[in-house]
């Protein structure tokens, strides 16, 4: 934080940062002024398309051909680097300020090994070599926490993890103590325990190395956990500026408002699942209007902001606002109603839509780990799913949450019938598919179908949208072929597209407008099931609410039992009736979702609950992290698969026996050796 006497690190001057396009000028940045002095932490929050990345690449001059600075300054350590020439440049990147990717696959050369990536870095920019850059690289990977440095050393980036490769990223942006460290989505797509860790590394280096940081998110709860103070930017500027206290407890532009409206809160009980996303969409930069640019999609606008463009104000000590109405009473917004399903189970087995006993799907092994058993007299098996057992009933949402590679995808693909299991029962509508996709009966291929994690991946990009929500209308003869256009469209007013997007190509949709395309197709055959493997991951905070919102009203129009995959339990709260918790190929922890979070929970539980990031600084949350990544499904642990992390280990008999299932109540089931009297008298991981 600013402590008296001390210069700033960085100083932004009223930024404006310029794109010359085949369309026109599209102005990325434009009057932002911003201060980080040594030891503080500003996040910088804002939906995609704001200009945060532009932003950060302007500090690091890393512009793109086509991009220029129209206008400002950027002062870093008293000097303005907009005027330094390009070898100074090179003194200044990766020594004095660093940047650490989204993507940390992207920063490390996958021919190199981890040692010599980081020892390059003391031997360009501090001159160091041999046996004294090899000390000082296995010196960061202990500060980053890293097991085993002289192994990770050895390794190719491809044998790491995710959450291992971004500290190996975080560890080459520390080795020359920069006085300025970049973040930009670190964690974005990491698991919630490792994503805590990460942001824990982040919050003690930053205390330890004395830097200042940036760091750009959409996620508001990651930056109340690392942030000193917060910049709010929309549409290349800067709309709020504050504590983190004053930004989430206080916020006074309806942006921010509206940003926090949008977020599932485990906190804020479920009185109702629908969320309140923003109306419209992030507007074009081409053409920047004289007034408010978010008048829009503002709640409290009137004709003077449409005509007049706000200046930064400072409203309050330390907290500047860009709004004629800072606070204001906000209009009358409709907040979507979806009714809730109900919580009592239907007791007509004919209710019953989804029966799975003893499902078991192995993969052959490959790697290191399958050739040593493979050398011996059995094959090496990876047990992505092992004894899973699930009933779903019409009109429910079942949550399945749990770290990756814990098998939850590969439970949703067997019962989509992507793989075949190896063992067990899968019953659908009283039908036995427990066998692939092609050798199931014609009839029942529309009662079930699968939104996936990446649109990308299901959507032909020769093909236009209409034809691909269209094909299963033709396939499974929901509507006349007379009706197939007029369905489409009704299809796509549905999800708030509209008829326009009827021939728009894949290439012309955001990610958010894939994913409605998605959920259109899934939903055409009006089907009995539906399987949602991570359809929220990566998107904005009022994308993620608009989509949710959808599946919600798909959902309760066709009575649609859903079954919902993800690592995000604030969606999963928000959103599912009942949750199962998976593990390492089986469930640890099934019951209605009020049950699971409040004890007694199962210790895996209490620590996936314990990593949720909130926006809300006055919660108070236990610190539980769990040691090591999740070990190998091709030879899990003996016992309780858990023990060789669980922090409530309670003896051998974790390690000897399999845990038996306690039933707290009819519905609520928790598959551990502590007794139910301990689990009771487990203290709340979350309090208000």
């Amino acid at each position: 934080m600013r402590q008296p006497g001390t210069a700033p690190i960085l100083q932004v001057e009223d930024l404006e940062v310029s794109y010359t396009t085949r369309e026109g000028l599209v102005r990325a940045v434009r009057g932002v002024s911003l201060e980080i002095w040594p030891g503080d932490a500003l996040g910088l929050v804002g939906e995609s398309g704001c200009g945060k990345s532009t932003l950060a690449f302007s500090i690091m001059r890393y512009i793109a051909p086509n991009g220029r600075v129209t206008n400002g300054r950027i002062v870093f350590c008293g000097k303005d680097i907009l005027h330094e020439s390009e070898q100074e440049l090179r003194k200044i990147r990766g020594n004095k300020v660093a940047m650490v990717y989204q993507n940390p696959a992207t920063a490390l050369n996958p021919c190199l090994r981890i040692g010599d990536q980081l020892m390059e870095v003391l031997i360009e920019h501090k001159g160091m070599k041999g046996d004294a850059a090899r000390d000082e690289c296995l010196r960061i990977l202990n500060q980053v926490h890293m097991p085993d440095p002289p192994a990770v050393m050895q390794r190719y980036p491809h044998q790491l993890s995710g959450g291992q490769q971004q500290r190996v990223v975080i560890a080459m942006a520390l080795l020359t103590h920069p006085a300025l460290l970049i973040m930009d989505e670190p964690t974005t797509g990491l698991d919630v325990t490792i994503e805590a860790t990460i942001l824990d590394l982040i919050s003690e280096l930053k205390q330890e190395f004395d830097v200042a940081l940036l760091y750009i998110s959409h996620n508001l709860g990651v930056v109340s956990r690392v942030a000193d103070r917060v910049a709010v930017m929309y549409a290349g500027e800067l709309v709020e500026l504050g504590s983190v206290r004053n930004i989430f407890l206080n916020p006074l532009h309806p942006y921010t408002e509206a940003l926090l409206r949008c977020i599932p809160k485990i906190s804020a009980g479920r009185r109702s699942k629908a969320l309140q996303p923003i109306p419209g969409m992030v507007p074009s930069l081409r053409d920047i209007p004289d007034g408010c640019i978010f008048e829009p999609r503002c709640d409290r606008a009137d004709a003077h902001c449409r005509s007049n463009r706000p200046e930064m104000v400072e409203a309050a000590d330390g907290h500047f606002v860009r709004c004629f109405h800072p606070g204001g009473p906000r209009k009358s917004v409709l907040i979507p109603q979806v009714a809730q399903t109900t919580e009592e189970r239907p007791k007509g087995t004919a209710d019953r839509i989804l029966e799975i006993e003893g499902l078991r799907v192995y993969y052959t092994a490959q790697g290191e780990g399958a050739s040593e058993l493979a050398g011996g007299r059995r094959k090496g098996y990876v047990k992505a799913v092992d004894g899973v057992s699930l009933e779903a009933w019409k009109g429910s949402i079942i949550g399945v949450v749990g770290e990756s590679g814990c098998g939850k995808t590969t439970l949703a693909k067997c019962v989509a019938g992507l793989v075949a299991p190896h063992g067990g029962e899968v019953k659908f509508l009283g039908v036995d598919i427990s066998c692939a996709v092609e050798k199931r009966p014609r009839d029942l291929l529309k009662e079930l179908q699968m939104v996936f994690q990446n649109p990308d991946a299901t959507l032909n990009p020769s093909y236009p949208i209409g034809e691909a929500i269209a094909r299963p209308l033709r396939l499974f003869k929901t509507v006349p072929p007379s009706q197939v256009k007029d369905e489409v469209i009704r299809l796509l007013k549905a999800v708030r597209l509209g008829e326009e997007y009827y021939d728009r190509r894949p290439r012309q949709l955001s990610g958010g407008e894939k994913q409605r395309v998605a959920i259109a197709r899934a939903f055409a055959g009006r089907p009995t099931l539906v399987l949602c493997d991570e359809p929220l991951s990566s998107l904005d905070v009022s994308v993620q609410a608009a989509i949710l919102n959808l599946l919600l009203e798909f959902q309760q129009r066709y009575g649609t039992t859903m079954i919902f995959i993800s690592h995000d339990l604030s969606v999963v709260y928000q959103l599912c009736d009942h949750v199962a918790v998976m593990y390492l190929g089986q469930f640890c922890e099934l019951g209605p979702t009020d049950a699971l979070f409040s004890p007694p929970y199962h210790p895996y539980t209490e620590a996936l609950l314990s990593a949720v990031p909130i926006p809300d600084p006055t919660v108070e949350r236990a610190r539980i992290r769990l040691a090591g990544p999740v070990p190998s499904a091709i030879d899990p642990p003996s016992g309780c698969r858990f023990h060789t992390r669980c922090p409530r280990k309670i003896g051998a008999v974790c390690e000897r026996e399999a845990p038996p299932w306690r039933r707290i109540t009819d519905e609520h089931s928790i598959r551990c050796h502590i007794s139910i009297e301990d689990l009771y008298d487990m203290e709340p991981v979350i309090r208000a």
